[in-house]
C-alpha cells in the first residue's frame, strides 16, 4: 500500500560496532562469522523495513564505518552515534534527528537483529501503533522489545536492554498484541534465537552467510 510521504514513519535502528556485536552469538557462529552475521542481520532488517509501504525512511545510528557503507547502500541514513552512550542514548539521539527536519513524524525504534522480518507483518504493526501515542512490541521471549513507537509530539522515550518489556509497560507504553507478527518479534542473540529465525525463514544476506558456513563445515 502506498501511503502519502509526510504520513509514513521514519524507524531508527541502532547497530553497535560489528566487532562487538552479538557477542552471545559466537558459541554458535565461531569468532569469524559472528560480525558477518551481524552485518547480515542488519542488512536484511533494513531491507525488509525499507520495503514496507508503511515506511518513509530508516535511519540507522552507527560508528561502524563498514555497516554503515553496506546500510547506506541499501539507502538507509546514516547518523553517527555522537552520544556514544549505549542503546538507549542512540535511539534518542536518532529520534531527536529525524525530528530536527520533521517535527511531527511518527518514529519508531526498531531492532537490527531481526533476520526474518516481513514487511507485511511489520506493517500491521506499524498500523497498529497508529492508533496510540506511544506503543511497543515484546520479542519472542516475552521478556524484551523488539519495536517502540511514538506518534506525533511524542517522545520515545526508550528504555531497552533485559527487562524492557516491563519497564515500557510501566512507562505507559501500550503493549501490541498481534498474532502472526512472528517475523518482527524474533530477534537474534544466541544461537537458539538463530535456530528459530532460520526456521521462520531469514532474509537473503542472512541465509548466505549461514549457508556459506554451513558448507565450509562440511567440506572440513
Amino acid at each position: 500500500m502506498n501511503i502519502d510521504p509526510d504520513d509514513g514513519w521514519s524507524l531508527v535502528v541502532p547497530l553497535k560496532p560489528l566487532a562487538r556485536a552479538k557477542s552471545r552469538l559466537a558459541a554458535a557462529a565461531g569468532a569469524l562469522l559472528r560480525p558477518r552475521l551481524a552485518l547480515a542481520f542488519a542488512q536484511d532488517t533494513v531491507a525488509a523495513a525499507l520495503a514496507c509501504g508503511r515506511v518513509r525512511d530508516v535511519v540507522v545510528v552507527t560508528d561502524d564505518l563498514a555497516a554503515a557503507a553496506a546500510l547506506a547502500a541499501l539507502g538507509a541514513r546514516i547518523v553517527p552515534d555522537s552520544p556514544a552512550a549505549g542503546l538507549n542514548a542512540a535511539l534518542a539521539h536518532g529520534a531527536r534527528t529525524v525530528r530536527d527536519a520533521r517535527p511531527h513524524a511518527r518514529v519508531a525504534a526498531l531492532n537490527a537483529d531481526l533476520p526474518a522480518l516481513r514487511p507485511a507483518e511489520l506493517g500491521r504493526v506499524l498500523e497498529a501503533a497508529g492508533e496510540f501515542p506511544r506503543t511497543f512490541l515484546a520479542d519472542a521471549a516475552e521478556i524484551g522489545t523488539t519495536f517502540l513507537s511514538a506518534g506525533p509530539g511524542v517522545e520515545l522515550a526508550p528504555a531497552f536492554g533485559g527487562a524492557s518489556r516491563c519497564r515500557h509497560l510501566s512507562s505507559g507504553a501500550v503493549e501490541i498484541r498481534l498474532a502472526g507478527v512472528d517475523s518482527v518479534r524474533r530477534d537474534v542473540d544466541t544461537g537458539e534465537d538463530l535456530a528459530a529465525a532460520l526456521a521462520l525463514g531469514v532474509g537473503p544476506r542472512t541465509a548466505a552467510h549461514w549457508d556459506g558456513a554451513a558448507g565450509d563445515r562440511a567440506a572440513g
